[in-house]
């Protein structure tokens, strides 16, 4: 079993009006430290593989496929054993 940690951001320079309302709401509560927020997702997909090179290349194929817009989009993943695996992957 691996654990597949994915991170897909808007690439620079994509406009992110999501990211302007954050940060709009966190300098209206104060924190005027604020400069930039950037909203993305973060997704958790586990798979049944023990097989590292195949869990890598099914993961880009779901992040090109369906999990990011390859236009507008960027993303990165780790893969992990799933946490209580006593050390097995």
């Amino acid at each position: 079993m691996l654990l597949a940690k994915i991170y897909v951001t808007l690439k620079p320079g994509v406009l992110d009006p999501q990211g302007e309302a954050v940060m709009g709401g966190l300098k209206a509560m104060g924190y005027e430290g604020v400069t930039a927020v950037r909203v993305g997702k973060y997704l958790e997909v586990q798979l049944d593989l023990d097989d590292r090179q195949e869990a890598g290349r099914q993961v880009e194929e779901m992040c090109r496929r369906l999990l990011a817009n390859p236009v507008i989009e960027q993303y990165r993943y780790t893969l992990e054993e799933p946490a209580g695996t006593g050390g097995k992957a």
